[in-house]
């Protein structure tokens, strides 16, 4: 196993990646969940002990891996082992229902599962024809399924083998599609490799001390887990949900990095302000979004001291921009990713016109999986992301809308972020939404909602609309505002407009 994670150059200039499984074995601190520390020599280890497990399993190339895991150590191993014995790892997301899981358990056709104590329950009535009770494994107390030491097994016991196909599915992450049904993302250990080279530019130093709240069940949480690993950084497992204990152990750990989950961010300023740590240690702070909400970034770096470092990413197209350090900017393409806005027809857009982002390169994902053995892959290896972005004169591309999100109010396209960071300049708002509503005349009209700051009544919705028109086109206008108690936003802390659309 390697022992260093050094990155060359070939004679032609590009950059050649260490294998992805390489872990370098020390006694340097890989882990810390509560009281528990594990080192890189533990890790190592565990990795060897489960891949040899696997195999003498019968596990190899091509079979998936089911893990049902929370943040901890172990998911981690079962990452590494997958891709030493060239299986294919798919993360359940843990939030799914038994019906959910079913659906993606019946298309995966795992051999095995992974999972924990706490979310084995909603898989452990799904019949025997999908996956036997003896395939599936659990950390911690389980009943019927077997414990995941017994996947363990001594590395000398089996043949070590041979090398992976780094270009093969090697992870598959679940994403949601236009039509809100799971996909199944394929990504290779080359393509994962060039992923998590973007990290580089965010801080996240040899060494460091990584606070990490990001669930390594989904692609930003894999991302990071893997640079941190490449670069034998220290990683705090936290709770997303706890920003106190995200801000504690910043100062209790000496984190020298931050990746500030776009749901928790408003709190732990709020928090920071309410009962202030010792942050001296960080040395840099990440979200990843489509866009950071107003004023978010600007309030974020009045706190905390340092730039809030706001990035676009997919699961399919990953990390093509460096980050944004303004409301909207999503940055500028990096070296050896290729970006393109293009019309409906396909046609590239002049700058400064919106267009649909489509992204090619090294990190973009093989495709959709379908089955054992089918991929679809990408037209031409061109992502399509859904995204409608605009390029400004300085090269900058700005985040308009989703496709599906773009309102056209009389044949005129509308970006409801431009309107929504209207508003929320307004003193009296705390946050804003705005959706397009069907119109029999003009397809599509535009209604708005707010957060009012505390103390603010309803009465300040005509002044607040006022305002706003001063620096709106009166096609982008909202019909009225309605006052709501919070905005709705799903779990990334994106706007939930299904759910505003649902309160018309």
């Amino acid at each position: 196993m390697a022992a260093t994670a050094s990155i060359t150059t070939s004679p032609e200039g590009r950059r050649i990646l260490p294998p992805l499984d390489a872990v370098a074995r020390s006694g340097d601190t890989a882990f810390v969940m509560g009281k528990d520390r594990w080192t890189y020599e533990r890790f190592s280890t565990e990795i060897d002990q489960l891949a040899a497990g696997l195999a003498a399993r019968g596990i190899g190339p091509g079979d998936r891996i089911a893990l049902h895991l929370a943040n901890g150590p172990e998911i981690a191993v079962a990452y590494y082992a997958c891709f030493r014995v060239g299986a294919i790892a798919a993360p359940l997301n843990l939030r799914f229902k038994p019906a959910e899981l079913r659906a993606v358990l019946t298309l995966l056709k795992p051999s095995l599962y992974i999972g924990d104590a706490v979310h084995y329950p909603l898989i452990a009535g799904l019949a025997g024809s999908i996956l036997g009770v003896e395939d599936r494994y659990v950390v911690g107390r389980s009943g019927e399924a077997r414990p995941w030491t017994a996947l363990l097994s001594d590395p000398a016991s089996v043949p070590p083998p041979g090398p992976a196909d780094r270009d093969a599915p090697a992870v598959l992450l679940l994403t949601s599609g236009t039509t809100g049904k799971p996909k199944l993302v394929a990504h290779s250990q080359n393509t994962l490799s060039a992923a998590t080279d973007f990290f580089g530019e965010l801080e996240l130093e040899r060494g460091g001390v990584l606070a990490f709240p990001r669930p390594m069940v989904h692609a930003s949480g894999l991302f990071y887990m893997l640079h941190a690993v490449r670069h034998r950084m220290s990683m705090i497992m936290l709770d997303p949900a706890d920003p106190d204990g995200m801000l504690d152990a910043v100062q209790n750990h000496g984190c020298t990095y931050l990746p500030v989950p776009l749901i928790s961010c408003e709190a732990l300023i709020e928090r920071q302000l309410r009962h202030p740590r010792d942050l001296s240690s960080l040395r840099g702070c990440g979200i990843s979004a489509d866009i950071c909400p107003p004023g978010r970034q600007e309030a974020f770096q009045a706190v905390f001291g340092l730039p809030l470092k706001s990035f676009w990413a997919s699961t399919e197209g990953t990390f093509p921009f460096t980050y944004g350090l303004e409301t909207g900017a999503v940055g500028r393409p990096r070296p050896g990713s290729a970006v393109k806005l293009v019309a409906e027809d396909g046609t590239s857009v002049p700058r400064g016109e919106i267009g649909e982002l489509l992204v090619r390169g090294p990190h973009v994902a093989l495709g959709y999986w379908r089955g054992p053995g089918r991929v679809d892959g990408l037209e031409d290896g061109w992502y399509r992301s859904g995204d409608m972005m605009r390029q400004d004169e300085e090269g900058n591309f700005r985040f308009v809308s989703r496709r599906k999100d773009l309102i056209v109010r009389a044949g005129s396209n509308i970006s409801p972020v431009e309107v929504e960071q209207v508003i929320a300049q307004h003193e009296d708002v705390r946050d804003a939404a705005v959706i397009g509503v069907p119109d029999p005349v003009l397809g599509q009209r535009v209604v708005g909602f707010v957060q009012l700051e505390t103390g603010t009544g309803p009465e300040r919705l005509d002044e607040i609309l006022e305002s706003a028109r001063s620096r709106l086109a009166d096609y982008k206008m909202p019909e009225w505002l309605r006052p709501l108690a919070k905005i709705p936003r799903n779990a990334l802390g994106k706007v939930d407009r299904r759910a505003l659309a649902g309160m018309i």
